[in-house]
């Protein structure tokens, strides 16, 4: 039964669940970027365990296959069409997660990296690059066309990260960051979209020809991306970083080192679970919101987020009030706008008939937040399954 502009409770609550959890996600690693605690070396400094907090993301991730496997056994929320193409079935090699996950590794550690080095609001606002380096890949790889209102939505992008990125740049009042690290980070952030927007391609090309539960698909990355890190996280103790490291040690990573701050700072160790469970939340309400109302209102979501995330970032104190930080954030919601189609059949519907009082086209869609195809199948009129492929787990 509707409760709130025709989302039904459960709905309603998914809807908060994805952005509450989204925003402790990116929130909870700064809360512990900006921790110290004594380590392995007994002195305290800085959590700069950017690759330590990426194999904690694919812990959550994990979670997310502990979650479909309930869903599998109590057979609800799985197809039969999934039932029979998933592990059980080997209707399809699970190693096809593998090039995701190395994508999803290198650009979440790149992201994490450069988060400890910018603004929390910021490293959100800049994820939107994802656009300009997706909308290129699918037009070389998937035969999209690129329509006029799309290039203006990339364009729109461009400038207000570019506004983003100055206002950091010139406004910097915070002590405790350099400005050629503040720099250094939002590149950081920026290179690590192009990663994403290769996943994502590579994703849609492989992996959705297959009938997959989105859940399913998220633990499976999760499972190869934990492997292979917390692999890695050996050779990565043994790799001198020099400067580039903050640790005592000047070690690339340092996971002991991590374990003792963790156990000596209960703050750290907050942030931290509350990293790992945020990521599983966010990835199941994300997913249902993207199954039982439209990838359009988690887009609109998703912006709603970065919002929460600048004002928890001010009233914490962890950055001050810059006023052109808004205007770059006002500037790429509306490329995303444009680029994803969001409201602007609505506007233009509205203006024909409202302001120029003339008629709708007969054929012309109507766009909605909760489309009527979601509509008719909460009324049980239409029996769709879930779409298949994963989604973008989100930092």
């Amino acid at each position: 039964m509707p409760v709130c502009g025709g989302w039904t409770f459960r709905q309603l609550v998914l809807a908060i669940v994805m952005v509450i959890t989204g925003s402790i996600n990116t929130l909870s690693t700064k809360w512990a970027d900006r921790e110290r605690a004594p380590g392995t070396a007994d002195k305290p400094h800085g959590f700069d365990h950017p690759f330590f907090q990426a194999v904690g993301m694919f812990l959550g991730e994990m979670m997310c296959m502990v979650v479909f496997l309930v869903m599998y056994c109590s057979g609800r929320g799985v197809t039969n069409r999934q039932r029979d193409a998933n592990y059980c079935g080997l209707g399809y090699n699970p190693l096809i997660f593998l090039p995701a996950s190395l994508c999803d590794m290198t650009g979440t550690s790149l992201m994490y990296i450069g988060l400890n080095l910018t603004y929390a609001s910021s490293f959100q606002m800049l994820r939107g690059a994802v656009i300009i380096f997706t909308a290129l890949l699918s037009v070389a790889f998937l035969g999209r066309t690129i329509r006029a209102q799309m290039w203006i939505g990339i364009v729109s992008v461009i400038i207000g990260l570019a506004i983003v990125g100055v206002s950091d740049i010139i406004f910097n009042t915070d002590k405790n960051k350099d400005t050629n690290g503040i720099i250094a980070g939002d590149l950081l952030i920026i290179m690590a979209q192009i990663i994403v927007a290769v996943q994502m391609v590579y994703e849609e090309r492989v992996i959705n020809r297959f009938t997959i539960h989105p859940l399913e698909a998220v633990g499976w990355e999760g499972i190869f991306g934990f492997t292979l890190l917390g692999l890695l996280l050996i050779p990565f103790f043994h790799i001198d970083a020099g400067a580039f490291s903050e640790l005592p040690t000047h070690k690339l990573e340092d996971a002991i080192d991590a374990f003792h701050q963790l156990g000596q700072n209960w703050q750290i160790l907050t942030a931290t679970l509350g990293n790992i469970f945020s990521i599983a939340f966010f990835n199941f309400a994300g997913i249902s919101v993207t199954r039982e109302i439209s990838a359009t209102t988690r887009m609109v979501l998703d912006s709603v987020r970065t919002i929460i995330i600048w004002v928890a970032a001010l009233a914490l104190d962890w950055q001050k009030f810059i006023a052109l930080q808004i205007l770059g954030f006002v500037i790429l919601i509306i490329g995303m706008m444009l680029y994803n189609d969001i409201g602007i059949q609505f506007m233009r519907r509205t203006i024909l008939t409202r302001v120029l009082r003339r008629p709708l086209p007969p054929d012309e869609d109507q766009e909605r937040l909760i489309p009527e195809d979601n509509a008719n199948r909460r009324r049980g009129n239409i029996q769709e399954e879930p779409q298949p492929g994963p989604s973008n787990a989100a930092i």
